[in-house]
């Protein structure tokens, strides 16, 4: 005989798992009361989801980040549609991870991942959710950092955030000013010394082949490579370029005027639009 699943059994399984009245109803039923059972298939359902949705593009979604004393934290939660990542499901699951984040000190994305969050761990969680929104969920980037001083900054539309830590204590406007920039112009890296060397290479090979097209000597053309390196680090290196407050003075110069002993030692930027 057919199981039939009645209200209350519905309504109960909706509160255990956050999934759809359908979808409670149809794993009730496929589940002949069960309710372990019944979850088990509201998860394997998600993870279903997930996997056909895997090729998806996730645009849209929420960054959190925040300070707590010589450590700052970064996450980014991504799914596919606006509507998914204003709703209250999506927004809570998203704190949720990030709280567990900052109480865990969690190091890196793949600890946060295999992290229990309740009885789940956050990449399950995370297809479940998938599960009850219909659209692919996934955590495009986590950071932590630590520093003498560090400040971060999230956009107003919680979509592009940054970290960025200081070799000693600095002005909090300052420590603010370069957190925005690296958000306003995504820098690369911090300077030369970390710019990735395959970047370098790119750009000299760039600059060399752009130097034969014009017909230039072949005396001049590793000068010229040299000049098109040199004009990339300037625009997309964070202590070189030029600051966006006030574009007569580099970000070093504006940290030095501050305080010439301090410097940018690291920096994270996690954009769901890039």
């Amino acid at each position: 005989m057919e199981y039939k699943a009645n209200v209350a059994d519905i309504a109960k399984l909706r509160k255990m798992t956050g999934a759809g009245m359908m979808d409670c109803k149809k794993a009730i039923e496929e589940a002949t009361g069960d309710f372990e059972r019944a979850k088990e298939i509201i998860r394997e359902k998600g993870k279903l989801i997930a996997a056909k949705r895997s090729d998806r593009t996730t645009s849209e979604g929420i960054v959190l980040a925040k300070v707590v004393g010589t450590k700052a934290y970064m996450l980014a939660l991504a799914c596919e549609t606006d509507f998914v990542a204003i709703g209250e499901d999506f927004t809570s699951t998203a704190k949720a991870i990030f709280e567990l984040a900052l109480s865990l000190d969690i190091i890196d994305a793949e600890a946060l991942k295999n992290a229990k969050l309740g009885d789940h761990t956050v990449l399950e969680t995370a297809t479940e959710l998938s599960g009850k929104t219909g659209e692919k969920i996934e955590i495009t980037g986590y950071a932590r950092i630590e520093a003498a001083v560090c400040a971060s900054y999230v956009h107003m539309n919680n979509k592009l955030g940054t970290l960025v830590g200081f070799n000693k204590e600095i002005d909090a406007t300052v420590a603010h000013d370069v957190a925005m920039q690296a958000a306003a112009m995504a820098p690369v890296s911090i300077s030369r010394e970390d710019c990735p060397a395959e970047i370098l290479e790119q750009e000299y090979k760039i600059g060399m082949e752009q130097a034969k097209l014009d017909g230039k000597p072949e005396a001049m053309l590793e000068r010229i490579a040299e000049g098109k390196v040199g004009k990339f680090l300037k625009e997309n290196t964070l202590l070189n370029q030029p600051l966006v407050k006030d574009n007569k003075l580099t970000v070093e110069q504006y940290i030095h005027n501050a305080d010439k002993d301090a410097t940018v030692t690291i920096y994270k930027r996690f954009s769901l639009n890039d």
